[in-house]
């Protein structure tokens, strides 16, 4: 008996076990690939299992929350595989590991945006030929064709490169890996270089972000046809926008609304439907 209520205990504590990586905002396109192999519209909300893979595409960005506090954020055209996430322990005994896979493009680990950590973190993020022991730090990253990119902004990470494994400990320095297997040695990033990174992995005012918690919307179709509604929907969540349908009565009769929610702010929506008007789509409001 004692070892149920403890268990229900342990259950009530922690309710981040089944949601380690969470999604917290997206500029869209993005995807998730489900590690089923479903592919699905990136969405705030989200919850990240073993084996998923994000994808981001032109212009998009992402930003995950971590269980403890910390956040991940990615740049345009990246993926992103997960990989053994667990939330354990208790109080100060918590811990959260795992292992973030960084197959394509930038990405930016930080403690900074959801307050304090509540926990401890063991981390590993493998940028392909580097792996970055992360333990409570911001670090900065990017994997490309050519090479593999890790700068520290603040804190210490323990970096393996084929044989070689070493500490960095001096903020706003970088080490860079060849994909011929040439390395430079760490230094120190300029202001203007570390700047010019960060922006790749920042969601900005205004870009069409959706958050979680978001109130605007926006409707791409109103339409008296079911049918035209939905291939709108399906034709757009499989071009990485979570666009959703809502059946509604007007004029004595059923319209189907096909809508993207959860737009952080009224700017942002008006972004979104630029974009998709760019693209060739036509926003009612």
């Amino acid at each position: 008996m004692r070892s149920l209520l403890l268990m229900v205990l342990m259950m009530v504590a922690l309710p981040g076990l089944a949601r380690t990586l969470t999604v917290e905002a997206v500029v869209s396109p993005a995807w998730v690939e489900r590690a089923g192999g479903a592919r699905e519209p990136l969405q705030p909300g989200a919850v990240l299992n073993d084996g998923d893979r994000v994808l981001t595409g032109g212009g998009a960005r992402a930003l995950l929350r971590v269980a403890e506090g910390s956040a991940v954020k990615l740049g345009e055209n990246a993926q992103l595989r997960v990989d053994r996430m667990a939330d354990r322990g208790l109080a100060a005994g918590r811990v959260v590991s795992g292992a973030l896979d960084v197959l394509q493009g930038a990405f930016r680990f930080t403690t900074r945006i959801f307050g304090s950590p509540q926990a401890r973190r063991d981390i590993n993020v493998r940028i392909v030929t580097v792996t970055a022991g992360i333990r409570g730090t911001d670090v900065w990253g990017k994997s490309s064709p050519d090479r593999d990119v890790v700068c520290l902004i603040e804190g210490r990470i323990y970096v393996q490169h084929r044989e070689q494994a070493f500490t960095m400990q001096d903020p706003l320095s970088f080490f860079i890996a060849g994909r011929d297997g040439s390395r430079q040695p760490v230094a120190p990033v300029p202001e203007a270089q570390l700047k010019e990174w960060a922006e790749e992995t920042e969601i900005a005012p205004a870009s069409g972000a959706s958050r979680s918690g978001g109130t605007h919307r926006l409707t791409l179709a109103a339409a008296a046809d079911r049918d035209t509604a939905t291939a709108l929907a399906q034709r757009l969540r499989a071009e990485g926008y979570p666009l959703r349908l809502r059946a509604y009565r007007a004029d004595g009769g059923l319209r189907y609304e096909a809508y993207i929610a959860g737009l952080a702010t009224a700017e942002d929506a008006a972004a979104l439907a630029d974009a998709l008007r760019s693209a060739g789509y036509t926003p009612e409001r």
